[in-house]
C-alpha cells in the first residue's frame, strides 16, 4: 500500500505546543482529503503519514499537499517491515533494488533518517549498506554532492519507508493556528497575495469586498468571488462579505474636497471592516498596501488611514514592489483572474489629482460633516455574505 510521508519544519520548533500544531495539520489534511475515500491521516514521530489505496488519487493528493500550509516537503513512499530482533536489511535493499530500475540515473546517493533510535544500525550504516548493494546491482556510482537520484530512507519503530523524490510544500504554519483576520479584498493583484501570506502564517482569513453598486455593475463582485474561491483551496472554508460602497462614496463626494476623497474612502472602509472584525471575533485587519505604490499608500496617507482604527492593521506586502507581488500572484494562481477587466469601486468618484500628503486635522474636519455612524450601519445592514467551501461555492443573502 502506498503512503505519502509529510514533513514539517516550523511546527517542529514549537516546543510544548508542538502537539497542538501537529493536530491542526492532521485535521486540515483529513478535511481536504476526505472526499477521496479510504484515506487515513495519522501523526508519526516527526512526520505525518497519509495512507491511501487508489493509485489514481495520487495526483489529487499531490495537489492538496502542495498547497497545505505547514508542510515543508512530502514524498510518496513504500514500506518494508522491520524485524525488531534483526539488523538484516535484505528486504529493504531488494525492495529498493526492484523499484530503482524505473528511474533514469547515472549517479545516486542514499540518505537515511533514523526516527527510531533503538534500531541498532546508525543512519550512516544504513546509507553505506544500501548504497553498496545498489552499486553492485545497478553498476551506477555514488555521488554525495550532486547525485542524479537520491534514495530517501526513514527508519521508524515498525517499518522502513523509502522513496525516490521529495516534493516541496508551501511551508508556513497550519491553518487555524494564527487566529482569524479580516482582509480587504479588491479585484486587483495585491490583496489576494496579502491574504495568501496571512494564511501561510496560520491565519483564517475572512474577506471583505467593497463594490460600487448601485453606480457600477456586478463585474468586480463576480471577479472577487472567483478570487475568494481560488484562495479557499488553501484554507478550505471562507466567508466573503460584499459591501455596497457606491452610495457612501457619493455622500463623501458631496461633502468633501476632491483631493481628500481617496483617504476618506479608505478610512470608511476601515470603520466598516471593524464591524465585521467584531462580528467574526477577528484580531486584525489586513490590506494589500505596498509603500508608495498609489496615492493612498504614501507614508503620510497610511498614517492618516491607520489613525481611524484601534485594531491592528497588517500590511504583509508593505516592503514589496509590483514585480515581486505579481510573481507571487502567478505562483498562487490568482494573477490571471486579477488582471481581468472590471469596474472596481476604486475607479468610482476618484479625483484626477488626489492629495498624497493629507493632514489628519483636515481629514477629521471633513468627517465632521459626514454621518459616519449612519454610513457604517448602512453598509452593515445591506451587506451580502458568500460562503466558500472547497471545492464547492455557494452564496447566501443576509
Amino acid at each position: 500500500m502506498p503512503f505519502a510521508l509529510v514533513h514539517y519544519h516550523e511546527v517542529a520548533l514549537k516546543g510544548r505546543n508542538r502537539g497542538f500544531f501537529e493536530q491542526r495539520l492532521v485535521h486540515h489534511l483529513r478535511s481536504s482529503l476526505k472526499d477521496l475515500g479510504h484515506i487515513q491521516v495519522e501523526a508519526l514521530p516527526g512526520r505525518i503519514r497519509v495512507t491511501f489505496s487508489e493509485a489514481h488519487t495520487v495526483e489529487t493528493i499531490r495537489a492538496q499537499l502542495s498547497r497545505t500550509f505547514g508542510i515543508v516537503n512530502f514524498s510518496f513512499a513504500q514500506s518494508v517491515p522491520i524485524d525488531q530482533f534483526s539488523t538484516d536489511l535484505t528486504r529493504l535493499k531488494e525492495a529498493i533494488g526492484r523499484e530503482i530500475s524505473a528511474y533514469p540515473f547515472q549517479t545516486f546517493r542514499v540518505t537515511t533518517k533514523r526516527a527510531e533510535k533503538r534500531f541498532p544500525k546508525t543512519s550512516v550504516d544504513v546509507d553505506r549498506e544500501v548504497g553498496a548493494y545498489l552499486c553492485e546491482q545497478t553498476g551506477k556510482r555514488v555521488n554525495l554532492s550532486h547525485p542524479d537520484l537520491t534514495v530517501f530512507i526513514e527508519v521508524l519503530e515498525k517499518e522502513f519507508y523509502y522513496s525516490f523524490k521529495r516534493e516541496p510544500g508551501p511551508g508556513g504554519l497550519p491553518t487555524g493556528t494564527g487566529g482569524k483576520v479580516i482582509c480587504l479584498l479588491s479585484g486587483g493583484i495585491d490583496s489576494p497575495v496579502a491574504a495568501y501570506r496571512m494564511m501561510k502564517r496560520g491565519c483564517k482569513v475572512v474577506f471583505v469586498h467593497f463594490h460600487g453598486r448601485p453606480y457600477l455593475s456586478r463585474a468586480s463582485e463576480e471577479k472577487v468571488r472567483d478570487l475568494a474561491t481560488l484562495l479557499t483551496s488553501y484554507q478550505l472554508y471562507s466567508r466573503l462579505y460584499l459591501v455596497s460602497f457606491g452610495e457612501i462614496q457619493r455622500q463623501i463626494v458631496l461633502k468633501a474636497p476632491a483631493p481628500m476623497r481617496v483617504v476618506l474612502y479608505r478610512r470608511m472602509m476601515m470603520r466598516i471592516s471593524e464591524a465585521f472584525a467584531e462580528r467574526e471575533n477577528a484580531w486584525a485587519l489586513v490590506t494589500g498596501d505596498s509603500l508608495g505604490q498609489v496615492a493612498s499608500q504614501t507614508p503620510e496617507n497610511l498614517r492618516v488611514v491607520t489613525e481611524v482604527t484601534s485594531w491592528p492593521i497588517l500590511r504583509p506586502l508593505i516592503g514589496m514592489d509590483k514585480i515581486e507581488i505579481t510573481k507571487d500572484a502567478q505562483t498562487i494562481g490568482t494573477f490571471e483572474t486579477s488582471i481581468e477587466p472590471d469596474e472596481d469601486c476604486c475607479t468610482l468618484f476618484v479625483p484626477p489629482h488626489p492629495n498624497t500628503r493629507c493632514q489628519l486635522e483636515q481629514v477629521q474636519q471633513c468627517e465632521r460633516m459626514l454621518d459616519l455612524r449612519g454610513m457604517v450601519e448602512q453598509a452593515v445592514e445591506q451587506v451580502e455574505l458568500a460562503e466558500c467551501t472547497y471545492p464547492e461555492y455557494s452564496r447566501i443573502q443576509v
